[in-house]
């Protein structure tokens, strides 16, 4: 195999949702070469998605992988070998919307380009340092030890990539921040950033935990969840279905899961969409909240993904409700096309500034990805540790 560990050149990145496929190579300075996009989850036909792209890029130097979840066991970015990819089984069985399908992805493109190094990149990696206090859930010794049941976080990447362009606006270290963050898209959920690392977060074992989102319930008593097996007779297949696919906002609204459609319809006097949207941002404001008291104080709130960045009346609606925390409505709306890698929304002499950072996680991958290479004494499987923004 080449030696490309400290060669400059393209890196192809694959972003696999449940529902969802996107493909970009990324130059060395970040710009995009080719991208592919699919809106149907990955299938049979991923290698001529693989194919199509690489007609219109030069040959990359390596494929960077975002998966959600890495288990127990892969708690930092990694080169991909035959032992790596034994341990991401396990990690499927945690998250079994999000990593097979991003598996199927992998086994493809190593396949397709089995020369390349191929790179794992964790959303969990961001909370990996999380404190006891922080990631362990009061269930039986047990549960926790043999089965994994700890708190995990997820949208790290994300995270990484939000706090860097944040620490720009703001003229501050990352190591010398105090920041929630907000990532606010299909999937919902907020961090607390303390010096650089992820101290708190609202999504846990599983992506389905913390905020209200677009089809996922968030957070929700247990109990409801043994009542309903109990007394009506719900099959864990039913439940798992019901709370990842139709609950959320399209369960209020009852017609859509799209905020932007919602916003519409409250205006249009739809009394369920206003449902929907105020019980939205009523749990953004009390998961802002909770990770706020993780912190010393607050620099700064920042908003990202899709949601958080196209959805001015959402981010107004969480703000204005927040005064406690010194943050206030009257919010600037970025004129559209912006291609700032950060923007302060708030207004001169705010208590505590708002930030909006476009959504970056495919960029985060290939920047794992380069740091993984630039360390040529790096095999599959060992990696260095830490929160790197």
């Amino acid at each position: 195999m080449p030696d490309r560990s400290r060669s400059p050149g393209p890196v192809l990145v694959a972003d696999a949702g449940s529902s969802s496929l996107h493909l970009t190579a990324f130059a060395d300075d970040g710009t995009v070469l080719a991208s592919r996009d699919s809106a149907s989850a990955p299938g049979s036909d991923v290698a001529d998605q693989l194919r199509e792209l690489l007609k219109d890029a030069p040959t990359p130097v390596a494929v960077g992988h975002r998966i959600v979840h890495g288990g127990p066991q892969l708690r930092a970015h990694t080169l991909v070998d035959g032992s790596v990819r034994d341990r991401l089984r396990f990690a499927a069985e945690l998250a079994p919307l999000h990593v097979p399908p991003a598996l199927a992805v992998l086994d493809a493109a190593r396949d397709l380009l089995p020369d390349l190094p191929h790179a794992a990149c964790f959303d969990t990696v961001f909370h990996a340092g999380l404190s006891a206090a922080a990631r362990e859930y009061a269930v039986p010794a047990r549960w926790r030890r043999e089965y994994g049941i700890q708190r995990y976080g997820f949208h790290g990447l994300s995270y990484a990539w939000a706090l860097a362009r944040s620490s720009g606006l703001l003229t501050a270290r990352p190591e010398d921040l105090q920041i929630v963050i907000a990532h606010l898209g299909g999937g919902c959920s907020a961090c607390a950033v303390r010096n650089g690392h992820s101290v708190d977060t609202t999504m846990g074992l599983t992506p389905l935990e913390g905020l209200v989102m677009s089809r996922r319930s968030g957070s929700l008593d247990p109990g409801a969840l043994i009542w309903l097996q109990t007394r009506h007779g719900f099959t864990p297949r039913e439940l798992d279905d019901a709370l990842n696919h139709h609950s959320g906002l399209l369960a209020l609204s009852g017609t859509s899961g799209d905020t932007r459609d919602l916003v519409r319809d409250r205006a249009a006097g739809d009394e369920n969409a206003a449902l929907a949207l105020d019980v939205f941002t009523h749990r953004c404001r009390c998961g802002i909240a909770a990770m706020a008291a993780s912190l010393d104080r607050l620099d700064a709130l920042v908003f990202t993904g899709e949601i958080g960045e196209d959805q001015p009346e959402i981010r107004e609606a969480v703000c204005a409700g927040l005064t406690t925390l010194g943050l206030a409505g009257d919010l600037l709306v970025p004129a559209g096309g912006s291609e700032a890698p950060a923007e302060l929304l708030s207004g001169p002499g705010a208590e505590t500034p708002v930030v909006l950072v476009p959504t970056g996680e495919a960029r985060q991958v290939a920047l794992e990805t380069r740091r993984l290479l630039s360390d040529g004494w790096l095999s599959p499987g060992r990696t260095p540790g830490g929160n790197s923004p």
